[in-house]
C-alpha cells in the first residue's frame, strides 16, 4: 500500500494533523476521526493526550525524499492555519517596542545572526494558546535592530523528526545561505516517549527555510533523550555542535560534536564536570569570545539559589570557558547573568561593528499563568544589550541603537510625592543611597519597588503590590558600592534594571492598571533624568498580515 493510499484511508492530507516514523512504523495522528481502516497494514487505533493516532505498518518503499516531500505538504498546510493567529490582538499589557507575540506564546529568542545586510531573529511560537505545545519558529528581520519586521512563520513542527516540537537552536551564515540548526522533539504512544534529533534547515534565495532533515540521529552514551538547543560556531578547522545534555545520572552538562563539512558530525564528549553537581539539565548553551575572554553561556536547571526568596528551579548565567589542543573544553567561575524573576534562553551574536548582542526570552519555562494569558497572548523578549568584559567583569548595556525612540527628555527631582510620568513606557536614570527606595509603576493600588537594603547592602526588587501571579515575589542582588547607579527601561509590562553601569541587571514582567504611571522615591530626593519612549515607526507586530 502507498502513501498516498494510507493518507485517503485517514481522510486525506487534509485531515492530517501529526506524522510518526518510529522504527518500522507509520503513525498518523488526525484531526476527525475516522473508521479504523481496513487493510493488512493497519495495526491499531491508540489515544494519546485526547487526541487520536492510526498506526500502519510502514511502507518498505517509502524513501527520505518521500518523506520530506510530505513534510512540505503539512509545513504548508500548518503554515496556512496559522495565518488566522498573525493578527496582534490588542491589550492593555502590549509592550509599545519590545518584541511580542500578535497571540498565543512566545519562548526562546533563535537563529540570532546578522545576514545577507540584515539582522534575523526567529522566536519560538505556539500560536493556539498560551501553554508549551508544538513550537513553531517566527521568523524577524531588523536593517537596525530596533524597527523589525514579521517575515514569515519560518518552521511548524510538519516533520516526523520534529512534530512535537521545532526546539531551539542557532543560525550559520555561509554567503548566501544561512544553516538553522535545531532540535526536533517528538513523542512517541500513549506513554509519549521523547526521541531527540539534531536537525538543519537551509534558506537560499527567498530566504525561505528548507528542511534537510536529522544530521545526528542517535543519542550519545550516557546521555537521556534531553539532549538539544546545538550552539553552532567555528574553531580552527572544525565546526563545533554544543549541546545542553542530561546524564542518565541527571546531572547537566555540555555535549560536544565537531565536523567539516556542517554536515557529518563525529561526538567528541561531555564537558563541565569541574563544576561538579550543578544542576539535573543545562539548555540553551551559546559561546563566544568577549574582551579576550571565551565563556559559555547555559541555562542550568535544579541549582540552589543562596535567597529564600527565589524557589525556581530554572536560572541562567556563563561560565569561562577554556579550550584545549585537542577536543577538550573546561569551564569555571559561573555568574548569573539577570538577577530578576524573568529572564531565560539568552542567546547572542556579533554585529557588523564587532559588538556582542544579547536577547532572551522575558518569560520561564513553567510560568504561563500571567495576566495577558486571559487576553490570549504571553511572553516577550528582552531589550537587546551589548555585552562586555572589562577588568573581570561582564557587563550589559541596553543597545545604543533604542535612543531612537526617545520621545521626550527632561530633568526631575523624585519625592515621596506621586509624579505622575503619564505613560508606561519610560528610560530612567537615577542613583540611589542606601535606605532609598524607588516606587514604579505606582497608583490604583499597585506599584513595584525597588530598594537598597541598607541592613544587607542588597538591591531589593519586590513585585508584591502588581497583578503578577507568580509564587516569587522579591529578587535581590548584593552590591559592595557606596551608591547605587540605575538605568531603568520600562515598557507598560516590564522593567530591566541595569546596575552599576551594567554590572548587574534585575528582570521582570511586572502587570499593573493603565492608571499606575506613577514614581516616587522615599528616604530622600533624587535627582534623575526621565526620557519618555515611543513606538517604533513599522512595530513587527502591526505588520503580521501576511
Amino acid at each position: 500500500m502507498s502513501i498516498q493510499q494510507i493518507f485517503s484511508l485517514c481522510g486525506g492530507v487534509q485531515n492530517i494533523a501529526r506524522v510518526l516514523l518510529p522504527d518500522d512504523k507509520l503513525i498518523i495522528e488526525v484531526k476527525h476521526d475516522v473508521e479504523e481502516p481496513n487493510a493488512p497494514e493497519f495495526i491499531k487505533t491508540i489515544e494519546v493526550q485526547g487526541e487520536t493516532q492510526l498506526v500502519f505498518r510502514r511502507p518498505a518503499d517509502l524513501t527520505f525524499d518521500e518523506a520530506l516531500a510530505l513534510d512540505q505538504t503539512l509545513a504548508a498546510l500548518q503554515k496556512h492555519r496559522a495565518k488566522a493567529y498573525q493578527t496582534p490582538i490588542e491589550s492593555e499589557w502590549r509592550p509599545s517596542w519590545h518584541i511580542s507575540p500578535p497571540i498565543g506564546l512566545l519562548n526562546d529568542p533563535n537563529g540570532f545572526i546578522y545576514h545577507n545586510g540584515q539582522y534575523h531573529l526567529f522566536y519560538q511560537w505556539y500560536p493556539y494558546g498560551c501553554e508549551h505545545k508544538d513550537k513553531h519558529w517566527v521568523l524577524l528581520t531588523s536593517d537596525d535592530l530596533v524597527n523589525w519586521t514579521w517575515q514569515r512563520v519560518a518552521l511548524t513542527p510538519s516533520a516526523w523528526f520534529d512534530s512535537h516540537g521545532v526546539f531551539s537552536g542557532h543560525s550559520v551564515s555561509q554567503g548566501d545561505t544561512l544553516y538553522t540548526f535545531y532540535t526536533g522533539n517528538t513523542r512517541i504512544g500513549p506513554q509519549r516517549d521523547r526521541h531527540t534529533t539534531q536537525c538543519v534547515a537551509i534558506a537560499k534565495g527567498d530566504g525561505e527555510l528548507v528542511k534537510q532533515g536529522p544530521i545526528i540521529e542517535g543519542l550519545p552514551p550516557g546521555v537521556t533523550e534531553h539532549i538539544r538547543d546545538p550552539k553552532v560556531f567555528k574553531r580552527g578547522e572544525l565546526w563545533w555542535m554544543v549541546l545542553g545534555a542530561q546524564t542518565t545520572e541527571l546531572q547537566g552538562r555540555l555535549a560536544v560534536y565537531t565536523s567539516r563539512d556542517l554536515k557529518h558530525w563525529d561526538y567528541q564528549g561531555l564537558f563541565g564536570q569541574e563544576l561538579g553537581d550543578f544542576g539535573y539539565m543545562w539548555e540553551c548553551p551559546d559561546m563566544f569570545e568577549l574582551g579576550g575572554q571565551d565563556f559559555a553561556m547555559f541555562c542550568p536547571q535544579g541549582i540552589e539559589f543562596e535567597s529564600p526568596y527565589h524557589t525556581i528551579g530554572h536560572h541562567n548565567g556563563l561560565a569561562k570557558a577554556q579550550f584545549g589542543d585537542e577536543i577538550t573544553l573546561e569551564l569555571s567561575d559561573f555568574q548569573a547573568l539577570d538577577y530578576g524573576f524573568d529572564f531565560y534562553a539568552p542567546q547572542t551574536m556579533q554585529a557588523p561593528d564587532g559588538r556582542r548582542i544579547l536577547c532572551a526570552w522575558m518569560g520561564l519555562p513553567d510560568e504561563v499563568d500571567q495576566p495577558s494569558s486571559d487576553e490570549g497572548w504571553a511572553h516577550q523578549l528582552t531589550c537587546f544589550r551589548q555585552l562586555d568584559y572589562r577588568d573581570g567583569v561582564v557587563r550589559q548595556y541596553p543597545i545604543r541603537e533604542l535612543e531612537s525612540l526617545i520621545e521626550t527628555q527632561q530633568s526631575v527631582v523624585l519625592t515621596e510625592a506621586l509624579h505622575d510620568v503619564g505613560v508606561q513606557s519610560f528610560d530612567l536614570s537615577l542613583t540611589l543611597e542606601w535606605g532609598q527606595s524607588l516606587n514604579l509603576f505606582e497608583g490604583d493600588g499597585h506599584q513595584l519597588v525597588i530598594k537598597a537594603n541598607a541592613e544587607t547592602h542588597q538591591l531589593i526588587l519586590d513585585r508584591s503590590e502588581t497583578l503578577n501571579r507568580a509564587a516569587d515575589v522579591i529578587r535581590e542582588v548584593d552590591i559592595d558600592t557606596d551608591l547605587i547607579e540605575l538605568r531603568i527601561l520600562a515598557d507598560t509590562s516590564s522593567v530591566e534594571i541595569f546596575i552599576n553601569q551594567g554590572q548587574y541587571v534585575m528582570t521582570s514582567r511586572v502587570f499593573t492598571s493603565k492608571q499606575s504611571t506613577c514614581m516616587s522615591v522615599l528616604g530622600g530626593d533624587v535627582n534623575a533624568c526621565l526620557k519618555t519612549l515611543k513606538a517604533p515607526k513599522a512595530p513587527f507586530a502591526n505588520e503580521a498580515t501576511a
